[in-house]
């Protein structure tokens, strides 16, 4: 605040102007000293004693109105009669489970089975008609069958081919 006083700049004072002053004014400044003027200038920037204008910081006019937050504001608390005790409010979320209460299904005796059903055979005699389950051993597994490797000719055939020459003539395929 003394620096922005003392350098009197009818547009405000930016971070600069700001730590050369104090350092003119104190001498060797420490290392985290950019660091500290910057929160501290944030600091005051929030509670309104500075105002930040085109990256300038200067003194807030004390005529000017009070800046407003962001958002709805809050509605006005009416004040409670005298001797009225407020109970404390409740804590948001699901209460806690009591470490002394007996263990107890969720759902006794509904006779179902948990999950999804197991698949039914397609009946013999239409729709009607008793089904079974299948069985989980049927005949074929699951999903898309293997490929078929086709072994390469491994065997050697000799084609024999007779020339009019009485030449034999020996061709390997």
């Amino acid at each position: 605040m003394n620096a922005i006083e003392a350098l009197n700049d009818k547009n405000g004072s930016n971070k600069t102007s700001i730590s050369k002053y104090i350092e003119s004014k104190y001498g060797d400044l420490p290392a985290g000293h950019t660091t500290l003027l910057s929160h501290h200038l944030n600091r005051m920037k929030q509670t309104g004693e500075l105002v930040f204008l085109k990256n300038n910081y200067m003194k807030a006019d004390p005529n000017a109105p009070p800046k407003r937050g962001r958002g709805r504001p809050p509605k006005p608390k009416v004040p409670l009669p005298p001797g009225v005790v407020l109970t404390p409010a409740r804590p948001r979320g699901r209460p806690p489970k009591d470490p002394n209460a007996p263990i107890t299904s969720s759902k006794p005796g509904t006779g179902k089975p948990r999950g999804r059903p197991r698949k039914m055979a397609r009946p013999e005699g239409g729709i009607t008609g008793n089904s079974t389950l299948i069985s989980t051993g049927s005949g074929r597994p699951r999903g898309r069958p293997p490929k078929v490797k086709t072994s390469p000719l491994t065997e050697f055939v000799p084609l024999v081919i007779e020339d009019d020459d009485d030449d034999d003539v020996m061709i390997s395929v």
